[in-house]
């Protein structure tokens, strides 16, 4: 029984530590009821942890036909909205991957013309 408990304290610990160094990243996070988003860890106190969840809005459709997109495409946002979660809810975190653009040709200092 205290094993338990001093392993469950364990495994918040080590939530902790991953939320505190993960944070100001862009992550995905699993909840105990399975499921899943991204978002961008703000804060970590004590056994709670601030996010800023995103999520997607898609704009109405305007009135005026010379605003609309081509093909009648709704416009698209991302926002952001702060939530706070218990540690003990969350079971994984994991960095989103962002892929690394090379540039195309090497920065001088001056173009040789």
């Amino acid at each position: 029984m205290y094993s338990e408990k001093n392993n469950k304290n364990r495994n918040v610990q080590n939530l902790h530590d991953e939320c505190k160094r993960l944070m100001n990243y862009h992550t995905i996070f699993t909840t105990k009821d399975g499921k899943v988003f991204d978002g961008i860890i703000e804060s970590v106190e004590g056994d709670q942890v601030t996010i800023l969840v995103g999520e997607d809005v898609m704009e109405e459709a305007l009135e005026n036909q010379s605003q609309q997109r081509q093909y009648g495409t709704p416009i698209k946002f991302r926002r952001f909205r702060r939530r706070r979660f218990p540690l003990a809810t969350l079971i994984a975190l994991s960095l989103l991957p962002y892929p690394y653009y090379a540039p195309p040709y090497p920065y001088y200092p001056y173009y040789p013309y």
